[in-house]
């Protein structure tokens, strides 16, 4: 069994840094200029609400489009009541109003003082507001980064060989299901690599993470996540017959946290070899034609367009000539 990743002595050397955030203080103008208008209708509200259950009410109300309802909600987690999930008071047709303030009513900020705070708001507060409105905003889009750059790499690393499927940024998840039909339950992959055929063979299901930052019971709970996926993957092929890689393509600062790290050398190498963990960095040599095929010493005819586009790849990322 080998242990690639265990072998690593400086981790943070196969980081892939993928910026997407956007830096204090320039958050500031550019959530202000995204949400100021939203702040105004906010403000409206208010003036025009006899408590803050009504505030609530007109806020879930569906005459408001969604993406501006979802900055209202947000502003009332912020300045009303930081208890209510936003999740939930998004979900306007299946929870009621009248049940999220008989729940957390008790939590609302009164409306009088609302009105006093929202009258006289300065513009320092406003900008504040709008930072705290959009500070998840660019949430996930590192990993959407993430994917969309390994896709590019496979394709052109293995074009003609092997195809790789699923959302290169959002979308819906490919479910083990739609790859082998006698598979029962539920098992969302974020990618499939199949061969290039009449009739395209499955040679692995993966899974891509970017962690700009990882500890405690997050950290926690995406090991946990991926013995499972690993658990369930060697337990169906046990009973079917049917084989695969899975890959984990985690990447990010997050990666290199005690537990995160300790979790993604344990499982790399597992079930005698069919599991890999790689960065973007490390991707020419852990995902490989050898690998994915299982077949030992792949002639150079198959893959040597391929080799020539992973070497391409590595002195563009600044690795190694």
């Amino acid at each position: 069994m080998t242990k690639y990743l265990a072998g690593i002595e400086n981790p943070n050397s196969i980081i892939t840094p993928i910026l997407s955030a956007i830096r204090f203080p320039e958050v500031l103008a550019d959530c202000h200029a995204k949400y100021a208008d939203d702040i105004a209708l906010f403000q409206k509200l208010i003036a025009g609400s006899e408590s803050s259950a009504h505030l609530l009410d007109q806020i879930r109300s569906s005459r408001i489009p969604g993406p501006t309802r979802m900055s209202l909600l947000k502003m009332f987690r912020r300045c009303v009541s930081p208890v209510l999930d936003t999740e939930m008071t998004k979900k306007i047709s299946k929870v009621s109003t009248a049940d999220l303030v008989g729940a957390y009513g008790a939590t609302f900020k009164p409306i009088e003082k609302l009105k006093e705070q929202f009258a006289t708001l300065p513009p320092e507060h406003l900008a504040t507001l709008a930072a705290l409105i959009g500070e998840y905003d660019t949430r996930g889009q590192s990993g959407y980064e993430l994917t969309e750059l390994f896709f590019d790499w496979f394709d052109e690393a293995f074009k003609g060989v092997l195809t790789i499927e699923g959302p290169r940024r959002a979308g819906r998840d490919v479910e083990l299901s739609t790859i082998f039909t006698d598979f029962v339950g539920n098992y969302p992959c974020d990618f499939v690599i199949r061969t290039v055929d009449a009739k395209p063979v499955v040679l692995a299901v993966g899974f891509a993470r970017y962690d700009a930052t990882r500890g405690g019971a997050q950290s926690d709970d995406r090991t946990g996540g991926n013995l499972y996926k690993v658990a369930k993957a060697t337990e169906y092929s046990a009973k079917s017959g049917n084989t695969f890689r899975v890959l984990f393509l985690a990447d990010g600062p997050g990666l290199v946290h005690k537990d995160t790290w300790q979790e993604a050398c344990a499982i790399d190498g597992e079930w005698d070899g069919a599991v890999r963990v790689t960065t973007l960095k490390l991707a020419p040599e852990r995902v490989t034609l050898d690998w994915l095929s299982g077949v030992k010493g792949a002639t150079p005819s198959a893959v040597g367009d391929g080799l020539g586009l992973e070497q391409s790849f590595l002195r563009q990322l600044g690795i190694r000539e």
